[in-house]
């Protein structure tokens, strides 16, 4: 159909309603408990039908409905207070700027390709699209001077279905953008801004969307406009596609197109947060456009913009961090490279590990890391994990020094709270635990809420999520066909009276969803005993090019049709932020079986623990951290074994333990009163223990004060004076870097190794250097010390700097030091140089050690 005119057609409100619209348009009314009863309250039916999309109710409401309520007098008086609490919010004085000035020189540019905000706004596909949500949710709650940026994918993420077999079936529907709480970007002439990006031989222009998510504005980028070639429409059409060469071109879209919608915006960041690799590009167009608005040589511009670089990697599977073939890269890359002065290799020597190895895919995650003066895993044992990954990045340095740091995940708990226990918290604890959450003092306040009350909040709660089961269950049986007297059975499924066990996550081979049925008949036996029954809610997708994953749906799916399990297990389909929510709020137990240490974080856990479910997981992630043995259980000790099957065999029966002889007697353990006494302790430990440590607010004040406000000092340190600094740093780069194979580690001098030396003692040491055309100033020389382990290596290593005495008749430079001996046992040492400049960010000092 040809010459479609084209126009928008906006919800008609009364006067009297006008503010509903500016309600609905700001995503803070996802987390506020007061807003989401506005929206039921004008046709409850109706706002399940539009899933929860505000602007679309708005849309879809009947003219005489809104005629209605502008005439109720205790629905407007709803709206005013909403739309009050809204204005307050949005003004009101925040945790930075009771402790930052220069607010508009330290903005924060946050990318990520998914974020997760709330189910109506399809555009993430599961924990770390939540977690990006959650990340601006917090954002917006500290006041933090941050912007998000991403893409608008106009069929979203896929839905899924389960055919008769439980084969998982996917499907994408079209996502219409004028019926969602996003608004295109425009100039004073009101022309949409655009921003161009070349890709693959061709010019892909972009519209910018924005969606306000309480004070932090989220800029989505849009390729699917008709100037582009069809083609590329498409790099917006879905998240995670599985063509081939459709993730390096978006990639490049958003890394590239990213800091350009910002400059066309007006927005300049003194920091970039770079969520995952998929936006490393950023880190390259950044260079190039300093290079080119600054007229500096590419080192230059390296040193001026990596400092403003923070990258959080979260996937400790190799197969994870994206790789890209040479032919790939030649192809999308082979005219942007030489605006960046660079050869071909030394262009490609950017994502290689081996920089001299050129077969070497380009890897995105190399690239972040060399670019970032900041990076860090999402876990303590992450953290450690990705330091092993990626230590050959750093070949000379000690795995321990390796510059991955860590910063632990967290969650926002008003988002993730069911309104029960909110209120509950709201009566015992007052408003601080959603105002200041890290406060432990406020969390313990949890003990002084009465049993019962706690029990019967969570009962409820219960309760809710067996309707919300069997109404799911009843819809997916019947799109899947099954017959009529299986779907009547949807209706007799689950007891909200029954130990209910949930899991629900991506399905992927290391995350094991099915260790619960290695033994099909142990576990029949926990399910249906009739005095102490247990039950079963699953839920989560496999990538639709993840058979393996597939296959362990389809095999639970099977399992749910058998007699002894038909009535006791149900796998919830389209498992997205609306069913996550119903589960982490309503189950017992948050179970989580991932193989060791492939689990970066886990916060569903977080969610669950919110929510006083008490966790039965590997010890992996978060929950390594979390688990203090009295707020949840452990399956095993945090082993890891190299046969994968043995630790399958193994773990699975420590499982099946646990459940038959501490989780099902604990829970069937009551009192006079019907209450679970020790089980609701164990809840109210989980809150006091994983509250104030696991939340997104103080995963936030972490990034800001260790990555984000040093990164923008140092951004405008090195900006001042006409960025004076960067030119000398780069000339100390080529003066003494350029010599660095001139210098010798030659002597070193000590008392006698073989006399024992007392704890309490120091150990004097001698090192000469011969420095070539360096000065002394240039480096650091140094002493890695620690206790030995049997395999006579370090471990535990710490640094002794040494100070430089004098140069002797040879030409050689003179350090002296002591190694303090605090401990008894066998000590080792080994004498470093290292090259020093204050200004020069880690990752690039560690690649120029010389050991002695």
């Amino acid at each position: 159909m040809q010459n479609i005119r084209k126009f928008t057609v906006v919800p008609s409100l009364p006067d009297r309603l006008a503010r509903l619209k500016d309600i609905a348009y700001n995503l803070w009314w996802v987390w506020e408990p007061e807003a989401i009863p506005l929206w039921t309250r004008m046709d409850i039916d109706l706002w399940e039908e539009v899933y929860h999309n505000p602007v679309k109710l708005l849309g879809a409401i009947s003219q005489n409905r809104l005629k209605e309520l502008s005439e109720d007098d205790s629905f407007l008086a709803h709206v005013d207070r909403v739309a009050e609490k809204l204005d307050a919010y949005m003004e009101a004085s925040t945790w930075f700027d009771a402790r930052y000035d220069n607010r508009d020189k330290r903005t924060i540019a946050y990318f990520s390709f998914e974020y997760g905000l709330t189910e109506s706004l399809p555009i993430y596909s599961g924990g770390l699209g939540v977690l990006s949500g959650d990340h601006l949710k917090s954002a917006s709650e500290l006041g933090l001077p941050l912007v998000g940026i991403g893409m608008m994918y106009y069929r979203g993420y896929f839905r899924q279905y389960l055919n008769a077999d439980g084969w998982q079936q996917e499907f994408l529907p079209n996502v219409d953008f004028y019926t969602l709480p996003v608004v295109m970007q425009k100039d004073h002439e009101g022309k949409a801004i655009t921003v161009e990006v070349k890709i693959g031989g061709r010019t892909v222009q972009a519209h910018i969307w924005k969606v306000q998510v309480g004070r932090i504005p989220l800029y989505l980028l849009d390729a699917h406009l008709p100037e582009n070639h069809p083609d590329d429409r498409e790099i917006t059409a879905q998240l995670y596609s599985a063509e081939p060469d459709m993730r390096i071109r978006q990639e490049k879209f958003l890394g590239i197109g990213g800091p350009r919608a910002l400059k066309a915006l007006g927005i300049n960041p003194s920091t970039f947060h770079m969520n995952e690799g998929h936006a490393a590009f950023q880190a390259l167009e950044r260079i190039r456009d300093a290079m080119q608005t600054r007229g500096i040589s590419f080192d230059e511009a390296k040193i001026l913009t990596t400092a403003g670089n923070v990258f959080t990697t979260h996937t400790p599977v190799p197969a994870g961090n994206d790789r890209f073939e040479v032919t790939q890269m030649e192809h999308f890359f082979s005219e942007y490279y030489t605006e960046l002065g660079l050869s071909w290799e030394k262009f490609l020597g950017l994502g290689r590990e081996d920089e001299t190895n050129h077969a070497e895919p380009f890897c995105m995650t190399v690239l972040a890391l060399k670019l970032s003066a900041h990076a860090n895993g999402v876990s303590q044992l992450h953290g450690h994990t990705s330091r092993d990954m990626w230590k050959n990045i750093w070949p000379a340095a000690p795995i321990d020094e390796i510059p991955i740091h860590s910063i632990t995940n967290g969650i926002h708990i008003r988002s993730w709270l069911s309104g029960e226990l909110a209120t509950l918290f709201d009566r015992y604890l007052g408003v601080r635990w959603w105002k200041d959450p890290v406060d432990l003092a406020v969390w313990e306040r949890v003990n002084r809420i009465p049993d019962a009350e706690l029990w019967r909040a969570h009962q409820r709660q219960s309760e809710h999520l067996v309707t919300f089961a069997r109404r799911r269950l009843a819809e997916q049986l019947t799109r899947r066909g099954l017959p009529a007297a299986e779907i009547r059975e949807a209706a007799e499924v689950l007891d909200p009276e029954s130990l209910t066990i949930g899991f629900s996550r991506r399905f992927v081979a290391y995350k094991r969803g099915t260790m619960l049925f290695t033994d099909p008949s142990r576990l029949s036996k926990i399910l249906n005993d009739p005095d102490r029954p247990v039950q079963l809610i699953f839920a989560g997708k496999a990538h639709p090019a993840d058979n393996k994953g597939k296959e362990l749906i389809r095999q639970i799916a099977h399992f749910a049709r058998q007699p002894e399990f038909r009535h006791r297990l149900v796998f919830l389909e389209d498992y997205d932020i609306n069913v996550a929510r119903e589960l982490v709020q309503g189950v017992d137990v948050w179970l989580n079986t991932p193989r060791r240490p492939l689990e970066a974080s886990g916060t569903s856990g977080m969610k669950a623990a919110a929510n006083g479910i008490l966790n039965l997981s590997i010890l992996d992630g978060w929950w390594c951290e979390a688990f203090n043995g009295e707020n949840g259980w452990a399956i095993g000790s945090g082993e890891i074994y190299e046969d994968t099957d043995y630790q399958d065999r193994i773990e699975s029966q420590a499982l099946y333990e646990i459940l038959e002889k501490d989780v099902v007697p604990l829970f069937y353990e009551r009192g006079r009163d019907a209450l679970p006494r020790e089980w609701i302790g164990k809840m109210k430990n989980s809150l006091i223990s994983c509250c104030p440590r696991f939340n997104t607010n103080r995963m936030l004040r972490e990034y800001s004060e260790r990555f984000y406000f040093p990164s923008s000092d140092q951004t405008l340190k090195l900006l001042a004076d006409d960025s004076r600094l960067v030119h000398d740093i780069a000339e100390w780069e080529k003066r003494v870097l350029g010599k660095w194979d001139k210098v010798k580690l030659s002597t070193v001098h000590t008392d006698d190794l073989n006399h024992a030396v007392s704890v309490g003692q120091q150990l004097p040491i001698r090192v000469e250097v011969a420095l070539g055309e360096i000065n002394p100033e240039d480096i650091d020389v140094e002493v890695y010390y620690g206790s030995l382990d049997s395999a006579g290596e370090i471990q535990d290593g710490k640094v002794l700097r040494l100070e430089s005495t004098h140069t002797n008749a040879n030409g050689q430079t003179e350090f002296t030091g002591s190694i303090p001996c605090h401990t008894s046992g066998r000590i080792g040492f080994v004498p470093r140089v290292i090259a020093h400049h204050p200004e020069i960010p880690v990752q690039d000092r560690l690649k120029n050690i010389i050991w002695g």
